[in-house]
This record gives structure tokens, sequence and C-alpha cells, in this order.
């Protein structure tokens, strides 16, 4: 399934949810996934581990959305499109990874292990005293 077809602006989000918990889980996952892209500063070099990752090129920053889980019934956040790789999970949770390093012409490839740079749990748990607020007034009685 396609990530695009969860998004809340779809018709078959629309019709499965109704109006006052989907404006409730839009706004609960816009507002982590913001806190989430502005925790990666835009900067040179390597973060310290523990701390969110920096934005290099700003793809990382990009490829964090959220969307609908029909399943659970609730809203995802997290970074997709990714094709190839693991940096986004590497990143949130360390571990070891391929590293591609070019220098001219030539290209080396080196098996590199990654302390964890945690940007999604830190997010989420920031905005986590602000959520109950988004759903205040959404329940009305009949």
């Amino acid at each position: 399934m396609r990530v695009k077809n969860l998004f809340f602006d779809r018709p078959a989000v629309q019709r499965a949810i109704d109006p006052a918990r989907r404006r409730a889980l839009s706004k609960a996952g816009a507002f982590v996934r913001q806190r989430a892209k502005t925790s990666m500063r835009k900067r040179r070099g390597t973060s310290r581990p523990g701390q969110p990752p920096f934005a290099h090129e700003g793809s990382l920053r990009r490829m964090v959305l959220f969307g609908y889980d029909p399943r659970t019934e609730s809203v995802v956040v997290g970074p997709v499109g990714f094709r190839r790789g693991n940096a986004p999970s590497v990143l949130e949770f360390g571990g070891r990874t391929t590293v591609v390093r070019r220098r001219g012409s030539k290209r080396t490839t080196q098996a590199v292990r990654i302390a964890a740079r945690p940007y999604m749990r830190p997010a989420l748990e920031k905005e986590a005293p602000n959520l109950p607020k988004v759903w205040r007034n959404s329940v009305r009685g009949g």
C-alpha cells in the first residue's frame, strides 16, 4: 500500500473515521512531525550520540511524514521513502550499517557502527503534554 493513500486528506481515510477524531489525530501527527523535523538542526559534522542527527542536506527532514493507520485506528509518524539503506532506523536506535565513501571517481564501502541519535521518540515525549489539548472538545454529547 502506498503511504500517500493514508494521508488525512484522502477520501478513504475521511470515510473511515469521524471528522472530530480525524482532526485530532491529524493535529497530533502534525505536532509530533514538526517537533521531529525542527530537532534536526542544519549543521556540518556529526551530532553527538544521544542528540538528534544533523540535517546536512535535509532529506531525512523532508521524509518525516504522518498518516492514518486503519489497522490500529491511530496516527503513525516517522520517516518514509528511503528505498535503499536503513539510515532512519540506525540513527534512531543505533546499530551497524554500510557507508559508501567517494573520493573523486573512487568508491569504497565500509561497515560502521553508529550510536543512537534519536529524533522521533524525543519528539513524541516533548509533545505528549500537549496531546490531550488536541482532543479537547472533539467528543460531544448527542
